[in-house]
């Protein structure tokens, strides 16, 4: 099934030319389905690069998907143009009453603030309380992760001696979570954190800088967010109002 994205979008070029099939309102209203509602709060600094990364993973499942993008409501991010923000993205202030099925964190190049020093954590943590009334599944990425866990349980985070970067292997260690079905027992993720380096380890092929890099965890990208649409689209209620009500 395709995803609905705004006809001008320019993430909808890359994505039609590599086969995401792409719906016009006019199409959508016609199938006789509720579409799943997805907001992304794009905290990157590289808008139009991060749009169309989440909108090729989540517009890979068979369902319909509506995506709405967010932004930070008093925050002006540096490095996107202010047409771009103030024609594709609605201030969080704007969708607060909203429900929505499922709601996109991405990371922020703040890593190294404390996160109270971050100028708009104040509104990050309503959004994130917001989210346990408001949406059914939330998913959290990079240093939303972090922050997420350092809002609801304290957790603080902790500098490396060194910037972690390149592309590293993981392991499932608990029983595994829907999110992670499909998952090989152990899968390579590329990881870049704290500080520049020149060459990712295991990026290019042995170190080899003038060898085309390998993408060995594209597979594992689109299973992750197929599962978290799956589940969601598994439990949430049909009457979006719902969502958020015991």
């Amino acid at each position: 099934m395709p995803i609905k994205i705004p006809d001008d979008l320019p993430a909808s070029r890359t994505l039609e030319a590599e086969g995401v099939v792409i719906m016009r309102e006019t199409d959508a209203i016609r199938q006789d389905i509720r579409p799943l509602k997805i907001g992304l709060l794009n905290l990157m600094p590289d808008k139009v690069s991060t749009e169309t990364q989440i909108a090729r993973l989540i517009g890979a499942t068979p369902l319909q998907i509506e995506l709405t993008l967010v932004r930070i409501t008093d925050h002006t991010p540096r490095n996107a143009a202010a047409s771009h923000m103030a024609h594709f993205y609605r201030p969080w202030e704007d969708v607060r009453n909203q429900r929505f099925d499922g709601f996109i964190i991405t990371g922020a190049p703040v890593e190294r603030l404390a996160f109270e020093e971050v100028t708009y954590w104040d509104e990050l943590r309503q959004i994130f309380d917001w989210t346990q009334t408001h949406v059914h599944r939330c998913f959290t990425i990079c240093w939303a992760a972090q922050a997420a866990l350092h809002h609801w349980h304290g957790m603080p985070k902790h500098e490396l001696s060194a910037k972690a970067f390149g592309i590293f292997r993981h392991r499932v260690l608990t029983p595994r979570p829907a999110a992670l079905r499909g998952f090989s027992d152990d899968f390579v993720i590329p990881v870049s954190r704290w500080t520049e380096v020149k060459i990712p380890v295991n990026y290019f092929p042995d170190n080899d800088p003038t060898r085309k890099p390998q993408n060995r965890w594209r597979s594992h990208a689109h299973l992750l967010f197929g599962n978290w649409i799956d589940e969601m689209y598994q439990t949430t209620p049909f009457e979006i109002d719902r969502i958020g009500r015991r």
